[in-house]
């Protein structure tokens, strides 16, 4: 009864108490210690708020700015900025990128002469950004009021005032909301927003947090004469979301996920990835997206710290331990040269879903991961209807597992993006219900056509700059 009744002004004389030099003192030591423990877990795990995916919608552009991979080319010709070298080295990188006929462009592509403005850029993140989000308000029935977080994410346009006030304005929401606008971020920035959020969602209680991923290319189509940016031409594709997320605990009836990781590496601080991917001026003092030939070992050096740190959050103990074993042994015995053993991520979750980022991409990734063609389904039928949507593509992606009806209750979804930085995200969710896709679902009329069969062209056109 000692311990039990010991307060704070009492440790002196506990601690010269004679008790404590005998056995039973230091298990009474130890049990201190091992209550303490105890509760500061307890603690951690009470202060530490689930966070769920109430809902998302992905924007479908009207149809009027559907587009083949040879009317851009037509168009880009009759624009008139491009010789027919240059033309036809984007048609192949168009065809070898795994881009279909029914992408969609942004209007100042579809006119005759390409001289956009910046009404044309704002009117296309309006498009983009109200679309989705009127859809996501109207079917998950969150009023404004009740919304205090939205994070903004376009990598490439900025605004003054920022596309986070233009949302603010335009739907009336409360004068506390915290608001965060994310540019320059690349195709991974809608997960680093979910991570973001997640992280305020901890701190403010009983809260919505609305986030808005998009990119503008209406300013954006180089027209110069280098290689190494058109590729950013035959790739990047018009398209947008909106994602809803709630702590509050009176929505896990009614949510699609919750969210259980969300894993961040950037490398930036090495040259060769900071650079890999560069917005500059070319020769002509003409700006466009530069992607040299460092990008590959940019993207291998910071997805796979990010792969090893899923792996440690959710692969099973037998997993581990084989890639334990194996790193030992190749590691002790080099001349036996053991081949490295990649963990099989599929024993851990169901739906696998990277960026499409282009063709070669995605052949890398599931060569290196031991994937099936059916796990990269999602990704590469994304790729095809879609193409790049930059950091919303990964949404595309989600919405196509659930137009096929494959998310089932408790499945496991990874969602993972990467993009210029060079940066890697990984989110994790658990599926709360089986979910069926709404009448908003971007593939909900075609679905039944997928996957298809893509024809193979070769390897993707060398256009990679010198690395500086």
């Amino acid at each position: 009864m000692f311990v039990m009744n010991l307060n704070l002004k009492d440790l002196p004389e506990f601690l010269t108490h004679p008790i404590i030099n005998s056995n039973t003192g230091v298990m009474y030591l130890a049990l201190l210690v091992c209550l303490f423990l105890l509760l500061c877990f307890v603690m951690n795990k009470k202060s530490s708020c689930k966070v769920y995916l109430i809902d998302f919608v992905c924007y479908k552009p009207p149809a009027s700015q559907k587009s083949s991979k040879e009317f851009f080319v037509k168009q880009t010709r009759q624009h008139g900025y491009l010789t027919e070298d240059l033309l036809d080295f984007m048609k192949r990188a168009m065809d070898r990128g795994g881009l279909g006929d029914s992408t969609y462009l942004v209007e100042p592509i579809l006119r005759e002469s390409y001289k956009p403005l910046r009404k044309d850029a704002r009117r296309e993140v309006e498009m983009t950004i109200f679309g989705s989000l009127d859809m996501l308000l109207r079917n998950t029935g969150v009023g404004t009021d009740k919304i205090g977080i939205l994070i903004v994410n376009c990598s490439i346009y900025n605004t003054v005032a920022s596309l986070s006030s233009m949302i603010v304005n335009r739907y009336k929401f409360r004068e506390n909301i915290i608001t965060y606008n994310l540019v320059g971020m690349g195709c991974s920035a809608g997960l680093l927003a979910t991570g973001l959020a997640k992280q305020l969602l901890q701190v403010h209680q009983n809260s919505y947090a609305l986030i808005v991923s998009t990119e503008s290319i209406t300013e954006n189509c180089y027209i110069g004469k280098d290689r190494s940016k058109i590729v950013i031409n035959c790739c990047f594709r018009a398209g947008g979301a909106a994602i809803l997320l709630s702590n509050r605990p009176t929505d896990i009836k009614t949510s699609k996920y919750e969210l259980l990781h969300a894993i961040h590496d950037n490398t930036s601080s090495s040259d060769r990835s900071y650079k890999s991917i560069f917005r500059e001026e070319d020769n002509a003092g003409i700006v466009g997206v530069n992607v040299n030939r460092d990008l590959l070992a940019a993207a291998v050096a910071t997805i796979k710290p990010n792969l090893i740190t899923v792996g440690h959050l959710i692969l099973p103990i037998t997993e581990k331990l084989a890639y334990q074993v194996i790193y030992i042994a190749r590691k002790i015995l080099p001349l036996l040269k053991i081949q490295q053993y990649v963990p099989n991520y599929r024993d851990a979750v169901d739906h696998f879903l990277p960026h499409v980022g282009a063709k070669p991409v995605l052949d890398d990734l599931q060569k290196t991961l031991g994937l099936s063609d059916e796990v990269m389904e999602a990704s590469r039928m994304t790729l095809y209807r879609y193409g790049n949507t930059s950091s919303s593509s990964i949404w595309y992606e989600l919405a196509y597992v659930e137009a096929k009806g494959r998310v089932k209750e408790g499945d496991k979804v990874w969602q993972l993006a990467f993009g210029s930085g060079f940066k890697c995200s990984s989110v994790i969710w658990r599926a709360m219900k089986t979910v069926n896709y709404g009448a908003d679902n971007p593939w909900m009329d075609e679905i039944a056509r997928y996957p298809v069969t893509t024809t193979e062209f070769g390897p993707f056109p060398i256009a990679f700059a010198p690395s500086s």
